[in-house]
């Protein structure tokens, strides 16, 4: 499965998730949920964009290691992340 990041605008997080490429993920609540986490103070239905790296524009997955220069800044997080 491959590997996809999402940025949510709403607390400035990016986080690393798998998924099957006919899934959608439109909100950090769903977003939390795959990656197997809480939402904590961030509200469930605050969007998410998946974020574009390099390394997915040249046909690889991206990783919390390898995210291109198309990735936001700020706080970056995996599923494995306990943030």
């Amino acid at each position: 499965m491959p590997h996809y990041d999402y940025h949510c605008t709403a607390n400035g997080h990016t986080l690393e998730v798998k998924h099957r490429m006919s899934e959608t993920v439109a909100t950090w609540g769903e977003l939390c949920a795959l990656a197997g986490i809480a939402t904590d103070a961030t509200p469930a239905d605050s969007p998410v964009v998946q974020v574009i790296s390099a390394a997915f524009v040249a046909g690889g997955s991206s990783s919390s290691r390898d995210a291109g220069p198309a990735a936001p800044s700020g706080h970056r997080h995996t599923a494995m992340c306990n943030h």
